[in-house]
C-alpha cells in the first residue's frame, strides 16, 4: 500500500511544500516540490489567502493521505514569530479542510531524523534530502525542509508501526 505524505515549511514569505510517497517496505519516493511565494501579495491577509489557496490547489493535484508540518518555535522577533504563526494557521487549515490528519514536528526532530544531527544546517538537509530521494541538481531550502519534513513523518509513522503503538494513542510530550 502506498502512503502519500505532504510535507510542509510554513513561512509568512515563502512557504515550502513537498510531497513523497512511501510503499509498504519503506522505500521513499519524491512526488512534488515547491515553494508558495506570497512577498509580493499587497497586505498580509492576502499572503494568508495566497498559502491557503496554493495549499488547497497542491492537495487537489496530488491527493495526499497524510501531512507533516513543522511546530513553531520561538524567535527573537515577536512580530515574526506571530506572523509565522498565522502563516502555519493558514497552511493548517487548508489541509485539515481536506479531511487530511496534520502531524507536528520540531526542527530539531527534522533534523535529528534526515541529518542525524537537530543542530545541522540548512546545507545538509538540502544534501540529505537529494541524496535520500534521489533529486538532481541544486534543491531550493525551503522545499528542502518541506521535503525533509514528510521524510521525518514517513519515518516516524514506519517506527509507531514497528513497534505496535496506534499513532492515534502517541502523543508528545513537549
Amino acid at each position: 500500500m502506498m502512503i502519500r505524505i505532504l510535507g510542509i515549511d510554513p513561512g509568512s514569505q515563502r512557504t515550502g511544500i513537498g510531497i513523497i510517497d512511501v510503499d509498504a517496505v519503506g522505500k521513499l519516493s519524491h512526488v512534488f516540490h515547491g515553494a508558495l511565494a506570497v512577498a509580493a501579495e499587497p497586505t498580509f491577509p492576502l499572503r494568508l489567502k495566497r498559502i491557503f489557496d496554493g495549499l488547497c490547489d497542491i492537495i487537489a493535484t496530488h491527493q495526499p493521505t497524510e501531512c507533516g508540518i513543522e511546530r513553531v518555535f520561538m524567535a527573537r522577533n515577536p512580530d515574526s514569530a506571530l506572523k509565522l504563526g498565522q502563516a502555519r494557521g493558514a497552511a493548517i487549515c487548508a489541509v485539515v479542510s481536506r479531511g487530511i490528519a496534520v502531524h507536528e514536528y520540531a526542527a530539531t526532530e527534522v533534523k535529528q531524523s534526515v541529518v542525524g544531527s537537530g543542530r545541522s544546517d540548512k546545507t545538509q538537509v538540502q544534501h540529505m534530502i537529494s541524496v535520500l530521494l534521489g533529486l538532481k541538481g541544486p534543491l531550493q531550502a525551503d522545499a528542502a525542509d518541506a521535503l525533509a519534513i514528510a521524510v521525518t513523518h514517513a519515518h516516524t509513522r514506519a517506527s509507531l508501526e514497528r513497534i505496535g503503538i496506534p499513532r492515534t494513542a502517541w502523543r508528545r510530550r513537549r
